[in-house]
């Protein structure tokens, strides 16, 4: 491992390209008036961004924390039809989830995203007979046109030879179907960086202090750069608030009196190191309505999730000692326990589902987006999940493009018209780009290591290239930034020069996945920081 010692030598020169300068953005943004002004920068507020942009639109883009810094990136890391939608009936809102996870699994962003096989475990006296998942299965691939192979049941023998930790007491079937995966943090991050390829300008850390008014109507907001102290302000046509857990914080500054219009549910998951290889996820009901699942992720095991009402304070949200009990009771249907070991759980982290205000079992409330527009004139948008970030942006902006009088004007390119499969940046086969880094690598110097390749090639796309220039360059970026990940100092100077990091926590939590694996140590964060000051 690169020692602290030398890490301050590392990146000194900012790569061509860079991003400019967090004072120049901000004087871009004060001087100049945006048509859409977006406050929030989880995928709901980026998608927004990256569609108005695409249809021409001068649009600016902020957010308090980091790009996907609250629940954008604390999500169950799937893109995925919604099998349980299925009990509800919801067969079109099934086939329209599926036909948005091929969309961006097979040709926006086949770099970030991968297949994954899914083991639906039937036990004696569980909640769902096997006949009945069974045709479940069958009814969600036909739903996705057979894409991802026939849903089907599986012996419990076969299914324990690929997930070798899968409890086989009383199982009775395997039903099996196919979902995608994705980093959630990397396919925020390729969305922000294709709204600015499409002319947007994005700040994070970028604070809204108040809201600018005139005649009664919201024409932009006050803000404050968060690392720096430096205040300053944007005027906009239109401001839409996609805040997402704060966005009723966001609507009392344009009117006081404005009622709730939302609910928070916090899910909560634990990352844990595997004991045995897995070649399948499982998705485990606990009773009707609710799945457990175990993910294979980053060479780790996702657990999860929570589903229960929160009321505290959004930016305080946190796994409990109740909610990492509950993760494994639940796990524990499923799971042998020598892999549910606590000496084994490396992070643990919480996200809150905005969901339409009113009463019920949260666990029941339908996952929907919510468009309202407030008495100041401002738009705002909460709610939806990850599967379908890309239609909640073309929804959105179909609505501004109804809105009476045309606040936007009528000069612009309408959402209907832009490519259905834009791709995300990087796009390309990882498996060549892989293969292209391992087979590139510098003459006289060592080859990357193959976990290094692979790690980049799933992360960045075809970007990894100059990921790899920068450590061929300076033989520094090339170590390994913990010898237990595969992650190297380059992704430190690209973040920073490339990806808006500005915290050790942009790089370690959402850049890199140091963190995630338990291995974001005093020294390396003081590394990064180190870095991150260049």
């Amino acid at each position: 491992m690169t020692t602290l010692q030398s890490v301050p030598a590392l990146g000194t020169h900012p790569a061509s390209g860079s991003l400019p300068s967090r004072a120049e953005t901000r004087d871009r943004l004060s001087k100049a008036t945006y048509d859409l002004l977006v406050i929030g920068g989880g995928i709901l507020g980026i998608s927004t961004a990256w569609h108005a942009a695409q249809s021409g639109l001068r649009v600016a883009l902020v957010d308090a924390g980091d790009f996907a810094g609250a629940t954008s990136s604390a999500s169950s890391k799937l893109l995925h039809g919604g099998l349980r939608y299925l009990q509800t009936g919801a067969v079109k809102l099934v086939a329209e989830n599926h036909f948005e996870r091929r969309a961006v699994s097979r040709q926006v962003a086949p770099h970030l995203a991968n297949p994954l096989t899914f083991y639906l475990p039937v036990y004696k006296g569980g909640p769902h007979g096997a006949a009945k998942l069974g045709a479940g299965v069958f009814a969600y691939s036909a739903l996705s046109a057979f894409g991802d192979g026939v849903g089907h049941l599986l012996s419990p023998a076969k299914a324990a030879q690929d997930v070798p930790e899968l409890r086989t007491d009383n199982l009775k079937a395997v039903a099996v179907y196919g979902d995608d995966q994705m980093n959630d943090a990397r396919m925020a991050l390729m969305t922000v960086r294709a709204a600015v390829d499409a002319g947007a300008t994005v700040l994070n850390h970028a604070e809204v202090t108040g809201l600018r008014f005139t005649r009664g109507r919201v024409t932009g907001a006050e803000l404050k750069d968060r690392t720096s102290g430096d205040e300053f302000g944007v005027t906009a046509r239109l401001v839409l608030n996609a805040t997402g857990p704060w966005v009723d914080h966001l609507r009392k500054m344009e009117d006081p009196n404005a009622a709730p219009s939302i609910r928070l549910s916090k899910g909560a998951h634990l990352v844990l190191k595997r004991t045995s290889p897995w070649k399948a996820a499982l998705a485990t009901p606990i009773d009707k309505y609710r799945i457990t699942f175990a993910l294979p992720w980053e060479d780790m095991l996702l657990l999860g999730t929570t589903d229960e009402e929160y009321e505290g304070d959004p930016g305080q949200v946190e796994v409990t000692e109740k909610d990492t009990a509950q993760i494994l009771d639940e796990a524990a249907f499923s799971i042998r326990d020598q892999q549910l070991s606590r000496d084994l759980i490396t992070y643990a982290f919480a996200g809150l589902r905005v969901l339409p205000g009113g009463p019920g079992d949260t666990s029941k409330a339908k996952r929907e987006t919510v468009v309202t527009e407030g008495r100041g004139g401002m738009l705002s948008v909460a709610g939806g999940k990850w599967t379908t970030f890309r239609h909640i942006g073309r929804t959105v902006m179909k609505k501004l493009e109804q809105l009476p009088g045309h606040p936007l004007g009528e000069d612009y390119e309408s959402v209907s018209t832009l490519p259905k499969r834009l791709p995300l940046p990087g796009i390309a086969n990882p498996n060549a780009v892989a293969h292209r880094l391992l087979v590139d690598g510098p003459a006289p110097g060592p080859r990357m290591a193959a976990d290094t390749a692979k790690h980049l090639a799933t992360h960045y796309g075809s970007l990894s290239f100059d990921i790899a220039r920068m450590a061929n360059e300076n033989p520094q970026l090339a170590e390994r930034i913990h010898p237990d990940a595969p992650e190297i100092w380059a992704q430190v100077a690209y973040a920073r020069d490339h990806e808006w990091a500005e915290t050790a926590d942009d790089v370690l939590r959402r850049r890199t996945t140091l963190t995630i694996r338990g291995l974001a140590t005093d020294e390396i964060r003081a590394g990064v920081e180190s870095m991150l000051q260049k």
